[in-house]
């Protein structure tokens, strides 16, 4: 365990080191999330409420949902296990005495563990002299959702380590890499709150493992799931984590 941890330190200080790049990630996730927020508050004037968001809600939601981006990793923009499968070097990651999978799951809660205050705060910190959030008032919902976000974490990681072991069959994952992240994109929340989806299709968007990256975490900050309903969304990252990862090393094995 503590090798992983220490890959896990080590990748977050190398993160770090892309000062330039984290600047110019925190301008960019905050000014998507002031195009995002004014384009939900256009909605919810027509509208005063949907399900159970509001305007403060749907802007909230927005700039976590920007916040939450680079930790979480639904851009799916780090291919870096697919360069070392086609380069070859995967031949000698196997060969070491670690885990693969236990590897590159350190490397992403390394990133997370940088990205989160990095690139999660900021924007929100901008958005509070802007707007009116709501913020969790109990630290019992930070801890709650921190939880969450550690798991959102964990789901990701597992599907894109999927995704990227596709480059064991293909020469270039850039295209299957960006179907996969588009459409999780999407279906996460990370573009519009989980409420905004057609009645017929939210149920199932919720139920799918890309709610649990995003949008579920979200709803967990605002406060809309507490006791019973707070387990079930926990259980539910669980499962498609363990499902996720169960898969993951089921193709690692062909």
């Amino acid at each position: 365990m503590r090798t992983y941890v220490e890959v896990a330190r080590a990748t977050a200080r190398r993160m770090s080191t892309y000062r330039g790049a984290t600047f110019a990630g925190v301008f960019t996730n905050t000014v998507f999330g002031f195009l995002l927020a004014y384009v939900l508050i256009a909605v919810f004037r027509e509208r005063g409420s949907i399900g159970d968001f509001d305007v403060v809600d749907a802007v909230t939601f927005t700039f976590v949902a920007q916040g939450l981006a680079m930790p979480v990793g639904v851009f799916g923009n780090d291919n870096e296990q697919a360069e070392r499968i086609v380069t070859g070097e995967v031949a000698m990651d196997l060969c070491r005495p670690y885990d693969y999978q236990g590897w590159w799951a350190a490397v992403a809660f390394g990133k997370a563990s940088f990205y989160l205050w990095a690139r999660g705060i900021p924007p929100l910190l901008v958005a509070a002299l802007a707007f009116d959030l709501r913020l969790p008032g109990a630290a019992a919902t930070w801890l709650a959702f921190l939880v969450a976000v550690v798991l959102a974490v964990g789901v990701a990681f597992a599907f894109r380590f999927l995704v990227q072991l596709v480059a064991f069959w293909l020469v270039d994952v850039r295209g299957p890499n960006q179907v996969a992240w588009i459409t999780g994109g999407f279906l996460s929340g990370m573009w519009a709150p989980l409420a905004l989806f057609p009645d017929g299709i939210e149920p199932l968007v919720r139920a799918l493992p890309f709610a649990s990256m995003i949008g579920l975490p979200i709803e967990v900050f605002l406060g809309m799931h507490e006791g019973a309903d707070l387990a079930g969304i926990y259980a539910l990252q669980a499962l498609w984590l363990v499902v996720l990862l169960a898969a993951g090393r089921m193709v690692l094995a062909r």
